[in-house]
């Protein structure tokens, strides 16, 4: 049994990560029941036809025959109080829904959605069953760094997350950097399975063109604080008339990241999330693509964007605005360069890309990396042997 904040038809990474894992399962032959909200992302409401969304408290079959029962959501706005509220009243409708569903021999929760992980700990218990803890970020550490609660609430949010990271069967990291730090914490149930990516799903492309009126610059992902996104949009405004930035996607800090470039009268376009084909129209059109995470929280030094690794597997260059361990694999992969999170040091470097673009012509080396350390098939089996060991061993 997963319990998720979002799941297939919405695009998140989440959806991503679980997407893939729950096809090798059900290619194991695997049952998978996945516990989750109506579709309503990114916009707080159901925008697709209830037979897509899916219905409160029914069940529809996924795309590889795991059974999707939906819980109820309530419509908000996308602030992070809205989404807070929103996910506290999912996270709470997911016990009954896993209760009337068969008793799984594994459940699975899958975080950064906070309010689900207490639904995911509570399930496990009801059912007097293994509890599986899926971290993608690194919760408690990143609470901190964002201030999402202070005083006493801060100190209870981190007590309450340690001690289900504890009593949990297992834990996995998609980063070995946050292992290691909840080894030092004590935790000996600690696994790491990485996101990746389905090659044969993601064609490379051919070099950028040898010349150029303009520099192209793409951005595709989550606007919101963790991105720091007016960084490249200070940088585009000093660059000017020689290049352009386009910014696909949406999230919290979209409005005032549009009205910065209004501003700023910064060469910058804004499109909303595409998926499918389309994303290679973006990419087909792109000089370099930016992967980056803001650099005053200390816990993004074990944090992964979830976009590296299909960045690197079409093959373009990268600017990378990261630090940790997100910038050791675009070092290791030799797939671009890696900057300072400061507008005059990124613009610096699109100066230099606008003028020698041979720099641009980055090669396969991107998408060998990949293939070697983010292979999804790979990956799957991987998870699908913690599983087995953690059904199998006896409760603690």
């Amino acid at each position: 049994m997963l319990l998720t904040h979002s799941y297939a038809p919405e695009h998140s990474p989440p959806q991503r990560r679980w997407t893939q894992l729950v096809r090798s399962f059900r290619a194991a032959g695997w049952e998978i029941d996945v516990v989750t909200p109506v579709a309503h992302a990114p916009h707080g409401r159901r925008t697709l036809a209830r037979r897509q969304a899916g219905r409160p408290f029914r069940t529809d079959l996924g795309d590889f025959g795991e059974k999707i029962r939906r819980v109820p959501f309530l419509w908000h706005r996308t602030t992070r109080s809205g989404r807070l509220i929103n996910h506290l009243f999912s996270a709470a409708m997911s016990i009954p829904a896993a209760a009337l569903a068969p008793r799984p021999d594994v459940v699975i929760v899958t975080v950064p959605s906070l309010p689900i992980l207490g639904a995911g700990f509570v399930v496990a218990r009801m059912l007097r069953r293994p509890l599986v803890v899926d971290m993608r970020d690194a919760w408690p550490d990143i609470a901190r760094d964002a201030r999402i609660v202070r005083g006493s609430a801060k100190s209870l949010a981190e007590r309450a997350i340690i001690a289900i990271q504890d009593r949990a069967d297992l834990v996995v990291t998609v980063t070995y950097g946050f292992a290691h730090t909840l080894r030092e914490r004590g935790l000996k149930n600690v696994a790491t399975v990485t996101n990746g990516i389905d090659m044969a799903s993601i064609r490379p492309l051919g070099p950028p063109a040898s010349r150029q009126d303009r520099l192209e610059v793409l951005y595709l992902g989550n606007h919101g604080e963790s991105q720091r996104l007016d960084v490249p949009i200070r940088a585009a405004a000093l660059v000017g008339p020689r290049m352009r930035l386009t910014l696909v996607g949406h999230g919290v800090e979209r409005n005032g990241l549009m009205a910065l470039a209004r501003q700023l009268d910064a060469p910058v376009e804004f499109h909303p999330p595409v998926h499918g084909p389309q994303i290679m129209d973006y990419y087909e059109r792109a000089d370099s693509c930016i992967v980056t995470l803001r650099d005053d929280w200390k816990s993004f030094d074990t944090t992964i964007p979830s976009k590296t690794y299909e960045v690197l597997s079409v093959g373009r260059h990268v600017t990378g605005i990261v630090r940790g361990e997100a910038r050791s694999i675009l070092e290791e992969a030799e797939a671009g360069h890696v900057v300072a999170s400061e507008a005059r040091a990124v613009a610096d470097l699109w100066i230099t890309l606008a003028e020698n673009r041979e720099l641009l012509r980055v090669g396969v080396q991107g998408r060998i990396w990949v293939e070697n350390n983010a292979n999804v098939q790979a990956l799957s089996r991987t998870y699908i042997d913690l599983l087995t060991e953690v059904a199998g061993q006896p409760r603690r």
